[in-house]
């Protein structure tokens, strides 16, 4: 295995005029439909995809087929895809500069699967943070997809052949399996796949209202991205803030709070200047503190609730847009997997006669 693969960060300046820079590279990524988003993934990530459609032709997918590997509701599904679609719509995707598409609409990418599964080292993903973390000490009882979810992540990549995905820093072992299977694929059976570079996001860790832990839904301590105004409110009020400060009356301590944190997300300079100096002074109490950040962050968000509202009102048209994404998708998958059904030797119909 090669050493670390060359970082780029999305935020530095590229020249866009030869096909081997940014206009001639694909990027790709994708999230799973467990409904709407949360304000820790719009930093963490979709604001850095939007960003990104203005450098390079950007593919990105709702990974339906990922979901399945942990308990669903099967009926919910379906409605859980739509309103990811709404919400990553709203939150600057368009459909004009990128293609959204829903991965099991591609059967392509589970036939790469398969076909990487065979060339993928098991001691790799045994390894796999991921993995071990959600196996815990039941291992032997999980279920198989759990295992083989950074191959059906490689295949997602491969299938349209993107030399750039964008990831966080917790994601790049995963991303580094790719590689290998690329560079595997590509020993056995001739140069097909390019090798994917990981476009590090410079996007802080989003800690949740919990003051303690990654912003999560299963933990129930964040803020939906299109929450209604009234739910914001109601969620901050349950916010931590600094532990050691008990009364009104007792100086704040800004550096440990969570919440003067979230205010460089959603707050102007001088209002982050005016909170740190009446916290410190105990001008300002904890709960005034929450309710300003919660006025800021319903209007920070508002347009895409907005957007949001729009897109539900017009249901057709999220249709339209994941089916404009399935097609460019399908046509470069179609591509890839008559190339590598050539290379690995399977049968194929309409091949050319070579007798």
């Amino acid at each position: 295995m090669s050493g670390q693969p060359p970082v780029e960060t999305a935020e530095a300046p590229r020249e866009a005029t030869t096909d081997e820079g940014p206009r001639g590279s694909r990027v790709m990524s994708g999230i799973q439909p467990t409904g709407a988003i949360h304000i820790g993934n719009y930093f963490g990530a979709i604001q850095n995809w939007a960003r990104l459609q203005d450098e390079y032709e950007c593919f990105y997918s709702i990974v339906d087929l990922h979901a399945v590997t942990v308990p669903y509701e099967p009926g919910e599904l379906p409605s859980a895809v739509e309103e990811l679609a709404i919400s990553l719509l709203a939150a600057g995707l368009d459909p004009d500069r990128c293609r959204l598409f829903v991965q099991s609409e591609i059967p392509e990418i589970p036939e790469l699967a398969w076909i990487l599964t065979t060339i993928a080292p098991l001691g790799n993903l045994q390894r796999m943070t991921q993995f071990k973390d959600k196996a815990g000490e039941e291992s032997e009882s999980v279920n198989a997809g759990l295992l083989m979810y950074p191959v059906l992540q490689a295949a997602d990549i491969l299938i349209l052949k993107a030399d750039r995905v964008p990831v966080g820093e917790d994601q790049v072992q995963h991303l580094e399996l790719s590689r290998v299977l690329a560079r595997r694929f590509n020993n056995a059976f001739g140069e097909t796949f390019p090798e994917p570079r990981p476009l590090l996001t410079r996007s802080r860790r989003v800690i949740g209202l919990d003051g303690r832990s990654k912003m999560s839904k299963s933990k129930g301590n964040h803020v939906g991205l299109l929450d209604p105004p009234e739910t914001i409110r109601e969620r901050m009020k349950t916010a931590f803030t600094d532990p050691q400060r008990k009364r009104r009356e007792d100086p704040g301590r800004p550096w440990v709070c969570n919440v003067f944190s979230l205010h460089h997300l959603f707050s102007d300079e001088g209002t982050i200047a005016r909170v740190d100096r009446e916290c410190r002074a105990a001008e300002i109490g904890c709960f005034e503190d929450k309710m300003l950040l919660a006025e800021n962050m319903i209007e920070y968000l508002a347009p895409m609730r907005e957007r949001a509202d729009e897109l539900r009102a017009r249901p057709g048209r999220i249709r339209e847009i994941l089916a404009a994404g399935r097609d460019a998708a399908s046509e470069l998958a179609r591509e890839t997997m008559n190339e590598v059904r050539e290379r690995i030797g399977l049968w194929q119909a309409n091949r050319p006669d070579t007798a």
